[in-house]
């Protein structure tokens, strides 16, 4: 996995940009992108020291070890089907629209209106999700090295200073990006293996391998088991999205047909090892299960480092985490502007001559758009302690049912489906079928109530914000389709389209 030579990736870029412009675009991104680099957006998107661990929490009071563990093995199985189908129609058409590009070429406007729509929601809904929870890490951080409590508006504080830098760093462009990208895969791998290592080396006691595996804990309130288990399916769920993020910089990518659609899968597989690994290892150094959900700190894995290591290892292994996760959310910002950008140059946005603007490369307006919608859907956690699982839970029935359509399309056209160079062949029809089946699945499961309300009666802190978010923004589309959209939103034909010269003369 290593970038290609200068001479081959300018030979790349290229053919990349004459397929670009054969796909109805001028090319105004700068393609600074290897595979792996494209490789290590996604990688760095998904991220386990993210996902895995601001979601540990909710992960001990919905299932408990079992669901935790099997129920990673189980989702990451399945979105390896649903990454490897999104990424043989990424191979078809690679371009930063991604998914709502490929659902406009196989099943007309209102399917990539719908899908971009969702799309964006999805990813503004995941640097919500991981800025908000290395708020929380760095909350704890602050609680351990000073005493400070972490308040809610503390948090909320810390988030908003999170991004502010994640806004900074993308407005250098993707050159910048790509090399923190690149720092930010072997971060993640050696910050699993040290902390891993280190839990299992320290703590004198450790949980049995029966506990690990096989203890089941229902804190929710419900009494149906097997609700419990699905619902508790959002920690490994979560943590595996994003990955379109390899979809969304391939006009910034060489050899983007195969790099963007090997980036996606490769990111996955992994994510869900290293994830396993982490997981198993957190969950064996518990020393006291009552004691890690009700830490002080604000986040289960901070106690799990307190009890099993004291203070200055707690402290140590903390900064690992907060570093991958401010590598994460650096990494999702990029591709949710790339998104913001594509939408808005094909007219689909409110105020698209703004957000479609590129300055040396780089779309500045559509990076701070990304972090100003992105906090102002972290708000309700101010208010309501579940509201950070109903952010992540937006991001999930967001961006989860974007990857769907366009695989369930490809599918519905397998007849007339032109496949890229990277393609799964005859296995491209079934893989897709168990992909949508599985998107379908977990879209349900996550509009749902996580945690049963006191008195048969929903409050603040019980109401699951998530099918809320899902039914304004596609509430938002309807009506912004009859009022604009229909008019101003046009996707380029396969060819030059008289649109581009207008493009071409806002790039500064």
């Amino acid at each position: 996995m290593s970038d290609a030579p200068p001479a081959h990736r300018r030979t790349a870029s290229v053919a990349d940009d004459d397929l670009l412009r054969q796909l109805g675009y001028t090319p105004v991104l700068t393609r600074r992108m290897g595979p792996f680099g494209n490789f290590a957006i996604s990688f760095s998107v998904i991220s386990v020291l993210s996902g895995c661990m601001t979601l540990y929490g909710f992960g001990l009071m919905t299932g408990g070890p079992s669901v935790m563990l099997w129920g990673w093995v189980a989702v990451g199985l399945m979105v390896l089907l649903v990454g490897a189908g999104l990424a043989e129609v990424t191979s078809a058409f690679p371009t930063s629209g991604a998914l709502y590009y490929q659902a406009e070429r196989l099943g007309g406007r209102r399917a990539g209106w719908y899908t971009g729509w969702l799309n964006l929601l999805g990813l503004l809904g995941a640097i919500a999700g991981i800025d908000y929870g290395a708020a929380m890490f760095t909350g704890a951080f602050l609680n351990l090295q000073f005493g400070i409590e972490p308040t809610p508006g503390k948090i909320m504080a810390i988030y908003l200073c999170i991004l502010l830098l994640h806004a900074g760093l993308n407005l250098f462009g993707v050159g910048l990006a790509d090399t923190l990208n690149k720092i930010s895969v072997w971060w993640h791998l050696a910050g699993v293996a040290v902390i891993v290592g280190v839990l299992a080396l320290v703590p004198s006691h450790h949980q049995s391998p029966s506990f690990v595996f096989g203890e089941f804990v229902n804190d929710t309130g419900w009494s149906s088991n097997l609700y419990v288990v699905m619902i508790g399916l959002l920690l490994a769920q979560y943590t595996f999205s994003g990955y379109d993020a390899s979809a969304h910089l391939s006009e910034e990518t060489s050899n983007a047909q195969v790099s963007a659609a090997r980036g996606i899968v490769r990111a996955i597989f992994w994510s869900w090892l290293a994830g396993f690994v982490l997981l198993a290892g957190l969950t064996f150094a518990i020393q006291d299960y009552a004691a890690t959900q009700a830490s002080a700190t604000g986040v289960p894995p901070a106690q799990i480092f307190l009890d099993a290591l004291g203070e200055g290892g707690a402290k140590a292994l903390l900064l690992i985490v907060i570093v991958a996760q401010l590598f994460c959310g650096n990494a999702e910002t990029a591709a949710a502007s790339r998104m913001a950008f594509a939408f808005s140059r094909d007219g689909a946005m409110p105020g698209s001559h703004w957000w479609r603007q590129v300055r040396n490369g780089t779309p500045r307006k559509a990076v701070w758009l990304s972090v100003i919608a992105a906090a102002v859907l972290a708000l309700p956690s101010l208010y309501s302690p579940t509201a950070y699982a109903a952010v992540t839970a937006i991001n999930v029935i967001g961006i989860t049912p974007a990857y769907a359509i366009p695989i369930y399309l490809r599918v519905k056209n397998r007849a007339t489906f032109q496949a890229g160079p990277w393609n799964l062949g005859r296995w491209g029809v079934p893989v897709g079928c168990i992909a949508v089946a599985w998107v379908t699945l977990v879209t349900v499961l996550f509009c749902l109530p996580q945690t049963r309300p006191e008195h048969g009666w929903v409050s603040v802190t019980t109401f699951n914000y998530a099918p809320v978010a899902l039914v304004v923004v596609l509430t938002l589309a309807w009506v912004w389709w009859r009022v604009a959209g229909r008019r101003n939103y046009k996707v380029p034909a396969a060819s030059a389209s008289r649109e581009l010269a207008a493009l071409e003369e806002e790039v500064v």
